[in-house]
This record gives C-alpha cells, sequence and structure tokens, in this order.
C-alpha cells in the first residue's frame, strides 16, 4: 500500500521551506551592506583625494538630477542606485553633490509602473484608470524636485537634517552609538580581506575591482532579495493592501510604507497598485496616499547600507537619511496642503484621458520625462 504524506509532514516541510528562504534573505543583506562597503573602499583606493574632482560634472545640482534619474530608470531600482551612492559617499563623493543625485532616484523608479500600465492600453477606460494611478507617483516626484531642490540649493535644509539626524551615530558627544554599530563590526572582516585582495592589482585598478564587485553584489542581493521577499510576502502585502488601502491616506501611506519594506521595492509596490486601479477596484484618490508610502519605505535599504560604511561612515550616513527625510518631508508637505495634494492627482487624470485618447500620448511622456527632459537639463547645465 502506497504511503501518503500526512498535513502534519506537508506543514514542517513548508516551515523548513521557510526558514531556508529567510535565511537566505539574512544572508543576502548580509552580501548587501558588504558591497557597499567594498564600493566606499574602492572609490576611496582608486581616487585617493580626489574625488571632488573626479565628480566635479555634477557639482551642477541640475547634473546631479539628471544622474539619479537616468540611472534609476535604466537599472529599475532607486534602493539599488541609493546604496550605490551612500557607497560613493562614503569614498569621498561631496554629500551636497549627492542631494540632487537621491531625488532623482525617486523621479527614475516611477518609470516602472508608468510601463506597466501599458499592459491596459486595449482597453479604453483600463488604460484610462492604470495610466492615472501610474503617474500620480511621478507627479508627485516631480512636484517634490520643484520644491526642495530650490531649497537645498539655496538653504541646504536636507543637508543639514541629515547631518542632525545621523550624528548621534557617530558625534563626539555622550549621545553617540558608534561603539554600537555591531553591523559594521560583522561586516568588516569580509570588506577588509577583500580590499587586501584587491589592493595587490595596485591602487586604481584595485579601488575599480571593488567598485565593480561592489554593484555587482548590490545589483545580485536586491534581485534575489526582492525574487524571495515576493514569495514569502507578496500574499500577506496583498491582504494588508485590500484590508488599509480604503482606510484613510494615514492608513494608506503606512501600508505602502510597510508593504515597500517587505518587497524591498517601491517599483513593485506600485505596480502592484495598477492593475488594482485599472480594473476599477480602487480609485485614483486611494491609491495615491499609498505610492506615498512607497517613497518612505525604499529608504530603508540605503539607510541599513549605511551602518555598516567604513571610513566616512558618517557622511555616507547622512546621505542615507537626507534620501529618508526628504521623503517623509515631501509627504508631510504637499499631502497637508488641499491645493498642493490635489494637483498630482487631477495632472495624472487628465494625463489619463488624453493617453487613452491618443496612444501616441503615453510613449511620449515615458520618453520625454525619463530621457529627453534629463538630457536637456543636462545641456542646460553645461551652459551655466
Amino acid at each position: 500500500m502506497a504511503h501518503t504524506p500526512s498535513s502534519t509532514q506537508f506543514i514542517d516541510e513548508q516551515s523548513k521551506g521557510s526558514l531556508l528562504q529567510w535565511l537566505s534573505v539574512a544572508l543576502l543583506v548580509y552580501l548587501l551592506i558588504c558591497a557597499v562597503g567594498m564600493i566606499g573602499g574602492g572609490f576611496k583606493l582608486a581616487t585617493g583625494e580626489h574625488a571632488k574632482e573626479l565628480f566635479a560634472f555634477a557639482n551642477n545640482p541640475f547634473a546631479g538630477l539628471v544622474v539619479g534619474t537616468v540611472a534609476t530608470a535604466l537599472i529599475q531600482s532607486s534602493s539599488t542606485v541609493t546604496s550605490i551612492i551612500v557607497g560613493l559617499v562614503a569614498g569621498g563623493l561631496p554629500v551636497a553633490v549627492a542631494v540632487p543625485m537621491v531625488m532623482g532616484a525617486n523621479i527614475g523608479t516611477s518609470i516602472t509602473n508608468t510601463i506597466v500600465s501599458l499592459g491596459h492600453v486595449r482597453e479604453k477606460e483600463e488604460f484610462k484608470r492604470a495610466f492615472s494611478a501610474a503617474t500620480v507617483h511621478d507627479f508627485f516626484n516631480l512636484m517634490s524636485v520643484v520644491i526642495f531642490l530650490p531649497l537645498e540649493i539655496t538653504f541646504g535644509v536636507l543637508e543639514k537634517m541629515g547631518a542632525w539626524l545621523a550624528s548621534p551615530f557617530y558625534g563626539t558627544t555622550g549621545a553617540s552609538m558608534k561603539g554600537l554599530n555591531f553591523v559594521k563590526a560583522a561586516t568588516a572582516p569580509v570588506v577588509d580581506n577583500v580590499k587586501h585582495v584587491a589592493q595587490s592589482f595596485g591602487d586604481q585598478a584595485g579601488g575599480i575591482l571593488l567598485i565593480v564587485l561592489g554593484i555587482a553584489m548590490i545589483f545580485l542581493s536586491i534581485t534575489l532579495i526582492g525574487k524571495l521577499l515576493k514569495e514569502l510576502m507578496v500574499g500577506k502585502a496583498k491582504d494588508i493592501m485590500h484590508s488599509a488601502i480604503g482606510r484613510g491616506p494615514v492608513s494608506g501611506i503606512f501600508s505602502g510604507t510597510l508593504v515597500t519594506i517587505l518587497v524591498q521595492s517601491s517599483s513593485t509596490t506600485t505596480s502592484l497598485m495598477v492593475p488594482l486601479a485599472g480594473s476599477g477596484a480602487f480609485s485614483l484618490r486611494q491609491i495615491y496616499p499609498f505610492t506615498l508610502g512607497a517613497n518612505i519605505g525604499t529608504c530603508v535599504t540605503a539607510v541599513l547600507a549605511a551602518t555598516a560604511v567604513t571610513g566616512n561612515g558618517e557622511a555616507a550616513l547622512q546621505i542615507a537619511f537626507i534620501h529618508l527625510t526628504y521623503n517623509v518631508l515631501g509627504v508631510l508637505f504637499i499631502y497637508s496642503i488641499p491645493f498642493l495634494r490635489d494637483l498630482p492627482v487631477k495632472s495624472a487624470q487628465w494625463l489619463g484621458s488624453t493617453a487613452a485618447d491618443n496612444k501616441a500620448v503615453a510613449l511620449a511622456y515615458i520618453l520625454g520625462v525619463f530621457f529627453v527632459a534629463p538630457s536637456l537639463c543636462l545641456t542646460v547645465s553645461s551652459m551655466i
């Protein structure tokens, strides 16, 4: 008589599988943090004291904005780009240069859900709703840049706030937590050993090798983390969305933040909303706060990575906190003022209607916002 496994055995096997997946996620997060440390060490090794000169082209804020936007649009992961920026800052890239780059990363990450909305292009009403739901995130991020980039250029608001938030971890006062940075202690052996091997190729070649290896590890880690977390959490994430998205803006923002932390990708979070909007399950105004929470949740990776940076660790943590502060302030400022709050919604509704009537508008919008406009900004910035 054939032996059939009991339900208890099946549950045990499922639990073991989940445990292995969680252990894999923990290992990949560890590798991600090590990778950021490698980029910082490699950048510093390759450039020595000439990091400022190397990035002189990005001293103009518009050039920095373009770098962040285009890099994220091509890579399709703001977490990856901001983690790389954290590593570069640790290696000597000035924080003031990096601030517009993280702002640009917010714009670049919006392209994914906009492309996803094109899947509804055959049904006019569905496409109208889906494209509006996708582009409301774009308009909000563009508005944040329009408001906060001039303030940053003029007063350095974000840079100062980031320094204030980072100071308890690296300051010289009694409140400093520098000695409690167990993450750095845990990753230092790996980073130091790899750096030692790379130095055998010479400072410049070894530094470049470290940077390339670090970037490759970030790509691999974030890709695999995303896949594993989708398998482990996407069902729960959807449950959270359905139970919380219609309960008001605070609940929507909180849910968007939590789901993005779980799946480690704001692109994934906002893209999940597009088909729900297209089908009419949720309205644009219900989805809007959820996408704002995604902006906040995506900052966790860079903050986590910055805690393990060696060398210029305070500046690395500062830029990670700047990204978080920028996104939180954007939500608080824009969403709290009715006129500003409604602008992204009305703009997205208008664009959705226009694109539904003329599909070429959708393609022109994607190319224009994410590639043509950045190119024009770069041209103008080179003339200033």
